[in-house]
């Protein structure tokens, strides 16, 4: 069991879960609190790191691709302090921080869990009812209905027609955006087929399927808490893209790019052929064909030539499964008490070194 306990929160990870449990206290930004606990699977994990500096440090989890439906809705707009998965560490605490990320990474290598991207989400998304935005209005979710209510700031456009429901059966894209300096941002709902109209979609500020974000308050980030819960019920969210291997997308993507309906987009590298193209292996069976002896006038019967001892083969101990088995031993014979932590820690680095 590995433990660190910071301002923002708590991380413990028993071998098979990184469990994350946010801050209460003033600072902790909403985006964590209202986020609540997060129990994130091993399977799930792609990385993790710690960044030291002079006043502390920071621990990354860093997730696979489309693991999570909060950072597949945020797309890299969260910023450090809402991002659930960094933690702050104070300077004495970078020991802790350190044996913190030792032990997933053992894991990871124990379990040979794979780095990329996911084929579906890993985690479940934020729990509903969730609600959260700012600037003209806000945004609620039930589990089966999306709501948007607005405020006194809201254009007439928007406040004249009342509050706006939806069922989730009739989204088919949402796109999140954070206000980034003078521009707004938004939270939008694409419905129906408008995903498929080559309008233009009108400024958030117009738009009834769509809050107006202005960035006057941290808590206008837990718009992308709503976004996260409605992405996950999509049915197409995590849909291969017919451009080619490794695309995933979101209904409504394609049209976001072009400025008219939006939806959000993820997309991994495409994994592209080897550099063999089929004649360099037909060119080596021809090279290793043995050549054809030049044929000798017949003479006294030379005794062969004893053939050359085999190289000796690797020691089992050295075989990449049986260390990792043998790391797996190590660890049981830790948690029964069997080794001290110290045997144990010594026992697991001279095995990792052979690896």
């Amino acid at each position: 069991m590995a433990e660190i306990t910071q301002h923002d929160g708590t991380w413990t990870f028993d071998g098979e879960t990184v469990r994350i449990v946010p801050g209460q206290g003033r600072g902790v930004h909403p985006v964590r609190r209202e986020l609540g606990e997060l129990a994130v699977p091993l399977r799930a994990v792609a990385g993790i790191s710690f960044e030291p500096h002079r006043k502390g440090g920071r621990l990354r989890l860093r997730l696979r691709d489309g693991a999570c439906p909060v950072l597949r809705a945020a797309d890299g707009r969260l910023k450090d302090a809402a991002d659930p998965y960094q933690l702050a560490v104070e300077k004495d605490r970078g020991g802790v921080a350190e044996y913190f990320v030792e032990e997933v990474r053992n894991a990871l290598l124990l379990e040979q869990v794979p780095s990329g991207p996911a084929d579906g989400f890993l985690l479940p998304g934020p729990s509903v009812p969730v609600a959260g935005g700012g600037g003209d209005g806000t945004a609620s979710f039930d589990g089966e209905t999306v709501r948007l209510t607005w405020n006194w700031k809201a254009e007439e456009v928007k406040s004249s027609g009342g509050p706006v429901a939806f069922p989730v059966s009739e989204v088919t894209g949402v796109h999140w955006m954070p206000s980034i300096g003078l521009a707004n941002g938004h939270l939008r709902f694409v419905r129906g087929v408008a995903g498929l109209s080559s309008a233009p979609a009108p400024a958030a500020e117009y738009d009834p399927y769509a809050l107006d974000l202005w960035g006057l308050s941290k808590k206008e980030y837990t718009a992308v808490l709503v976004a996260a819960a409605v992405l996950v019920r999509l049915p197409n969210a995590m849909a291969p893209d017919t451009d080619g291997p490794g695309t995933t997308a979101i209904p409504g993507a394609t049209a976001a790019a072009s400025g008219t309906a939006i939806g959000a987009t993820t997309t991994a590298g495409a994994v592209g052929a080897g550099p063999d193209g089929g004649g360099a292996t037909e060119g080596a069976r021809l090279s290793k064909a043995p050549a054809t002896p030049p044929a000798t006038a017949p003479g006294p019967t030379a005794a062969a030539p004893a053939p050359a001892p085999a190289p000796d083969a690797p020691p089992a101990a050295d075989d990449h499964d049986v260390l990792l088995r043998r790391l797996r031993e190590l660890g049981e014979l830790h948690r029964s008490g069997v080794l001290t932590e110290d045997e144990f820690t010594a026992a697991k680095q001279a095995v990792l070194k052979r690896l």
